[in-house]
């Protein structure tokens, strides 16, 4: 939709918001006018990324699908890997530190909810537009957001982090999963949610795990195994090839061989998510969800 006297049609949309929401609005827009400002080459500085990760972790049933048909069970998967993490630590309480990390965290949803349980929660992401929005949810509580409805236009929504989770047992940074601060110390909890696949060292990230999850706290790893050249080089892949001897190596198999001598396998599944593009084209994806617990020293 063209500018209308010079005024974006994005600009209109924030103002019409504002009438109804306040301040929380308006300081959306001017935070989201410095984010184009300083946007990057990487696709997850992009602002068509950014408004589509918020939607996938904040978006409500009707916002991310606007059929009465369609995967009702692939949505609110921030809040389900959430839920398994919190599952597999309950009853754990005297024995693992009430830490948890988030890494991959994109935009903040699943910290927020194991905010629910655990008294401290670290959200690390590589990207910068990612780690501000979080950021800012956590220091207003809300932002608005833009869906893509059909080529430039769009809807604004309203993201929110619900009124029960105290956001200031949350803290965000930007950092490499593969090269993670040494001083962040012992989680009962660690989450690793679609990243392993997106990683330029993945078996730097793995080995680096006994030493982030307490002994006895759970570690939970998904992933769609959607290896690509253009985030690891193909030497890293941790499957989806064939060895020398000529036998397929996947992903699972590689997770197994990694963290044995440091975790117990407690659970796989399925998980299906949903990502919302525009109105009527998605992705729908099947992660693999592994669950693992820490073995004693």
């Amino acid at each position: 939709m063209p500018s209308v006297y010079g005024v974006d049609h994005r600009t209109l949309a924030v103002g019409t918001i504002a009438l109804t929401t306040g301040v929380a609005a308006f300081s959306t827009y001017k935070w989201l006018s410095e984010r184009r400002r300083r946007a990057a080459d990487n696709v997850y500085e992009s602002e068509k990324l950014l408004n589509e990760y918020l939607v996938f972790h904040y978006g409500s049933q009707k916002e991310v699908l606007r059929y009465d048909f369609g995967p009702v069970d692939a949505l609110d998967f921030p809040i389900r890997c959430a839920d398994v993490c919190i599952k597999h630590t309950n009853g754990l309480e005297s024995r693992i530190p009430s830490r948890a990390l988030d890494i991959g965290c994109a935009v903040g949803r699943s910290s927020f909810e194991l905010a629910r349980k655990f008294q401290e929660v670290i959200g690390i992401d590589y990207s910068q537009s990612f780690v501000d929005a979080c950021i800012y949810m956590k220091d207003l509580k809300e932002r608005v957001y833009f869906v893509q409805d059909e080529g430039q236009l769009s809807t604004p929504h309203m993201a929110k982090v619900a009124d029960d989770i105290d956001r200031s047992r949350t803290s965000f940074q930007q950092g490499d999963a593969c090269n993670l601060p040494t001083d962040l110390g012992q989680f009962g909890c660690v989450l690793a949610a679609n990243l392993i696949c997106r990683l330029h060292q993945p078996f730097n990230f793995l080995r680096r795990l006994k030493e982030l999850v307490a002994p006895g706290g759970i570690l939970v790893i998904t992933s769609p195994y959607s290896w690509l050249q253009e985030f690891t080089d193909k030497s890293l892949w941790l499957g989806g090839y064939k060895d020398k001897d000529d036998n397929p190596v996947t992903g699972f198999e590689t997770l197994k061989k990694e963290l044995g001598p440091n975790f117990d396998l407690v659970e796989a599944m399925n998980m299906p998510f949903f990502i919302r593009e525009t109105a009527r084209k998605n992705q729908w994806t099947v992660a693999h969800c592994t669950v693992w617990t820490r073995k004693a020293n």
